[in-house]
């Protein structure tokens, strides 16, 4: 689509902030009036307008889809996607090991068990550390508690959680991302996800095709972790 707007701006009214296009208001794709809760990510929903050419392109707009897919989907039935995030808090990467005699364990040790302790100590939950890959249900003191926070969380919040949560395979990374001071300790966050896929290229080589796409799905994550700072707790 050729770009049809000339001047990018915001404008805050008793819903919220929105992006307006020569002075008219940005709506989801449902046609609702796209309204965020503050000014900082307004601003960067309009960074994303004004940065396009020409010609609109899509795939420049993450921000944008995040949030009409927070307000057209989730906002209508968060309940619905608090279970889905469930089902990932039940067989989470982070807690599936390998057998204690594999050197892979070591790794898997060194690397997850401080971020797990970390997130059972903020969360005050216990979780259950399964080696190998038959599915071990936690708790349901655990599940409740999750079921909790979540149900604290905003519709924008949660689904820039959801998609860091499928990205790793693991709630308790995105959680714990969620609530990182700076892209650099959720990089880490998102790495250390990673263990599994790097220890594999380690042993047997790097694929081109495969690199790429683990950089993709990685600035994935971030976008994702830095569009919920700017909706978290607001």
């Amino acid at each position: 689509m050729k770009r049809f707007y000339k001047e990018v701006s915001i404008i805050s009214g008793d819903g919220g902030w929105q992006v307006t296009l020569d002075g008219r208001g940005i709506k989801t794709v449902q046609g609702a009036p796209q309204l965020v809760p503050n000014e900082a990510l307004a601003k960067q929903l309009a960074n994303e307008w004004d940065a396009q050419g020409e010609k609109l392109d899509p795939a420049t707009s993450p921000l944008r889809d995040m949030v009409d897919y927070a307000l057209d989907v989730v906002r209508t039935d968060p309940a619905a996607l608090i279970e889905k995030l469930l089902t990932y808090g039940d067989t989470d990467t982070l807690l599936y090991r390998a057998d204690p005699d594999e050197p892979l364990y070591a790794r898997q040790m060194e690397v997850w068990e401080p971020i797990v302790a970390g997130f059972e100590a903020d969360m005050r939950v216990k979780l259950t550390r399964i080696s190998g890959i038959i599915h071990h249900p936690q708790s349901d003191e655990y599940m409740a508690a999750m079921r909790a926070h979540l149900a604290t969380l905003t519709p924008l919040t949660l689904a820039g959680l959801e998609l860091m949560t499928s990205l790793a395979a693991s709630l308790i990374t995105s959680t714990s991302a969620s609530k990182a001071a700076d892209q650099e300790s959720a990089l880490a966050l998102w790495r250390a996800a990673c263990l599994e896929e790097e220890w594999q290229s380690e042993l047997w080589g790097r694929d081109d095709e495969e690199e790429a796409r683990r950089a993709k799905r990685e600035d994935d994550f971030l976008s994702a972790y830095a569009f919920t700072r700017l909706t978290f707790n607001h």
